[in-house]
């Protein structure tokens, strides 16, 4: 299998065309690493060749790193340490061939592709929104392994370099050109004709990358000098260590590499770069980041639907009922991939504050360099407001954001279904109503579908497809079609109260504020939580929420199932007191004038039992109750079958609550544990609460089988 094939013009120029065979997108592989070197011998061979560009032969895509299912093949710490060895080796020929090399870059440029790049003497990209570059292997728990950890600081600078190696952030052509990253911007239709112009000027050295020496006063306080890059990557390591909590290595040991490469030389850099990725490849941690990767991929592409031959709808147009966050955070992404919208709210004030989040958002963009002026405004035209239905008719799909309402959700899809098209879509953004019931009175059951998107809707990934007995396929074709173009990884679930992700994180909520009825301290709870892997606590993801959202959910979720998800009677309370969470300033802690978290607001002590007399509760005894809570919930959605696989389960806690993903998500989480352990932990916390902690049948099935969910 040739990934990498090569042709020489009349002046000399050989071009390298990456082009992997069977795939969209151009990957890595072992057998491509070992081709690079061969061309490698080749080309230095050849007297007569006088520089070398390297291209891609893939439509939109450069090369986007590594193949992932060849990292789960690592056997060992010293097979992954050779094969990062390897790829340094290689790699290390591009940079120092008597042959220069430029990199034509358009589309994904991540990881080891990268990596290519940064050996090449030059680099020119496309200014097309696709092209896109950055060191993602700190996401899959891994660190960039052929020298990616060494080239990069010494052409950005460190802080520029560790921005992008400690997060995985991806950025465009047009900062890559900015920072230095890249050294020439061109229209993707003349890529390669400037490489060709730009190749033999590189060659006979009349063309020589510009690029400063110093960055500012900064870099030469900082960067410069041996105390100054002490005291910088100090700070590096305490935010690391603050932002991970030790749950993730591979941060701390690129910084390592990173900072001992910088004040050891590069070689020495490079040793430590290969010792920390083969001891990571092996890890844990980087295989469940990497199994979460392939299954949101293997999402991306799941069909759903029986029926092959059924096309989705191309969705043009929509219609939002809610001109709040939510709905405007809607209109937003829609506008955002060239969908007009129009949305509705009760008055033009109401109308007039979504679209003036919406400006915000891409007015917010255009300051952050992420669009141009002119798509700002692009973007801003296609959206438009109204008090009542004008301008509905012509409507593919309307989503109602409104709050959870029965009454009003069944009104607004009776106005909808009156004022819109036979085949138009009605999408409910509901969180808890089944939309079955929302849809009792529907002229259209089959075009009614529920479309749970999660806050802020720009940056959650997860969007929770919710479809009824009566939906027809080709409507859950078109809200797959529609979650995929707008950059979501669309789960789909089976209809009925909470749906998959709102019932799971029910029994987790419920016990933090039972454990705060015990005496538990409000920083207490959310701390092990934050401990324990969550981006925040579940105090202050209520907070969040909204406590009044949440005890209106909590309610319609103890109506359905009862005593197994009551929870403590203390909630309403908070109501009473008009604590509302983050939206009105005053909840679990308090907010400044700019709705920021300052502290814990210990005054909602009085409203519990305890007061202000709080308890030291053991951290295990918080994290196994508030865990084990929502795992459970999750196994007993696995066996009434509201979730179609333990893989869709997973992806929809990780992406849609922040289920630590460095656990792989509830159901291998459970794998991991051991199913008779999880079951002897559950029984043990059942003994003392019951019935909250009544294991899933599924479970204790599975436990006396010795059986995973996960059989690879």
């Amino acid at each position: 299998m040739n990934v990498f094939s090569f042709e020489i013009d009349a002046q000399g120029i050989c071009i390298v065309t990456v082009n992997l065979p069977g795939e969209k997108v151009n990957k890595l592989t072992r057998e491509g690493i070992l081709e690079i070197e061969s061309i490698l011998n080749r080309i230095e061979s050849d007297g007569g060749i006088k520089a070398a560009i390297i291209i891609s032969g893939k439509e939109d895509n450069f090369i986007a790193g590594g193949d992932i299912k060849e990292f789960l093949k690592i056997a060992s710490v010293d097979d992954g340490r050779i094969l990062s060895l390897r790829a340094q080796e290689i790699l290390n020929k591009i940079e120092n061939s008597r042959v220069p090399f430029v990199a034509a870059i358009h589309g994904a440029c991540l990881g080891g592709g990268l990596e290519i790049a940064l050996a090449c003497r030059y680099r020119i990209a496309t200014d097309d929104p696709k092209t896109i570059l950055g060191l993602p292997e700190v996401q899959l728990g891994l660190i960039p392994g052929a020298g990616g950890t060494q080239r990069l600081p010494r052409l950005l600078g460190i802080s520029q370099a560790l921005d992008m190696i400690l997060t995985g952030k991806s950025i465009d052509s047009r900062k890559a050109k900015r920072i230095g990253l890249v050294d020439e911007l061109v229209p993707k239709e003349i890529l390669l004709d400037i490489s060709k112009k730009r190749a033999p000027l590189i060659s006979s050295n009349r063309l020589r990358p510009v690029r400063p020496m110093v960055r500012g006063f900064r870099e030469l306080l900082f960067e410069k000098n041996p105390l100054g890059r002490k005291i910088l990557f100090d700070k590096y390591r305490k935010e690391v260590v603050k932002r991970t909590h030790g749950n993730y290595l591979a941060p701390i040991m690129a910084l390592e590499a990173v900072e001992i490469g910088v004040n050891h030389g590069f070689n020495r850099g490079l040793h430590v770069e290969s010792a920390h990725f083969g001891e990571l490849s092996v890890s844990d941690t980087s295989r469940q980041l990497i199994n979460i990767f392939l299954s949101t991929n293997a999402i991306k592409r799941d069909p759903v639907i029986e029926n092959r031959d059924i096309k989705p709808k191309r969705i043009e147009k929509i219609g939002v009922v809610g001109a709040g966050f939510m709905g405007s955070g809607i209109a937003c992404i829609c506008a955002d991939i060239g969908i007009t919208v129009r949305m509705k709210d009760k008055d033009d004030a109401s109308v007039g504050k979504g679209l003036r989040t919406c400006y915000d958002y891409f007015r917010e963009r255009y300051k952050r360099w992420s669009i141009t002026k002119i798509q700002m405004e692009k973007g801003l035209n296609l959206i438009s407001g109204t008090s009542d239905y004008t301008g509905f008719r012509r409507a593919d799909l309307v989503i109602e954001a409104v709050y959870e309402d029965l009454e009003l959700k069944r009104r607004i899809l009776e106005e909808v279904e009156s004022v819109t098209n036979e085949d138009c879509i009605f999408a409910s953004n509901t969180s808890s109503l089944p939309i079955s019931r929302i849809g009792a009175s529907s002229k259209r059951p089959g075009n009614l579908i529920g479309m749970h998107f999660f806050s802020p809707v720009h940056r959650m990934m997860l969007l929770e497809i919710v479809r009824t007995p009566d939906t027809s396929e080709k409507t859950i074709a078109t809200a797959l079609d529609l979650g995929k173009r707008l950059g979501k990884i669309p789960i789909v679930v089976k209809d009925g109260v909470g749906f998959y992700t709102t019932r799971i994180l029910t029994p987790y909520i419920n016990e933090a504020l039972y454990l705060l009825n015990e005496g538990a301290a409000v920083e207490d709870i959310d701390g092990a939580m934050v401990e324990f892997g969550f981006p925040v606590g579940p105090l202050m993801l209520l907070d969040e929420i909204g406590i009044d959202v949440g005890e209106k959910i909590g309610r319609i979720i103890h109506e359905a199932f009862g005593g197994r998800l009551e929870p403590p009677t203390h909630i309403e309370k908070l109501i009473l007191d008009n604590r509302m969470g983050r939206k009105n300033k005053k909840g679990f802690y308090t907010y400044n004038y700019n709705g920021k978290t300052k502290e814990v607001d210990r005054s909602v002590y009085d409203l519990f039992p305890f007061k202000q007399a709080r308890e030291h509760l053991p951290k295990e005894e918080i994290q196994g109750r508030l865990s084990l809570g929502l795992v459970n919930e999750a196994i007993l959605c696995l066996q009434e079958e509201m979730i179609r696989s333990p893989r869709d389960g997973d992806i929809g806690a990780v992406m849609g609550l922040g289920f630590p993903a460095f656990l792989g998500g509830p159901f291998r989480y459970v794998d991991s544990v051991g199913a008779r352990a999880v079951l002897g932990q559950l029984e043990a916390f059942a003994l003392r609460f019951s019935p909250r902690f009544i294991p899933a049948q599924l479970l204790i099935d599975m436990a006396r089988e010795g059986k995973k969910f996960y059989r690879e």
